[in-house]
């Protein structure tokens, strides 16, 4: 199953945040939020969520 942990303001950050894990060995999707086209969610398995989230916190405020 999987777990969003984050949604994207833009597609750019989006892009930067899945290179970024994926650089790190994790699985990700990105996934459009139908009511807004600026607004993506970002997507991993859900057992791997702890591991993502400090990796995620590190992308957000480097």
């Amino acid at each position: 199953m999987w777990t969003v942990i984050y949604i994207a303001p833009t597609a750019k950050l989006a892009d930067k945040i899945q290179t970024r894990l994926t650089e790190e060995g994790f699985l990700i999707q990105i996934r459009p939020i139908h009511l807004s086209k600026q607004q993506f969610e970002i997507l991993v398995p859900s057992g791997e969520v702890e591991e993502v989230q400090e990796v995620l916190n590190s992308i957000l405020h480097a």
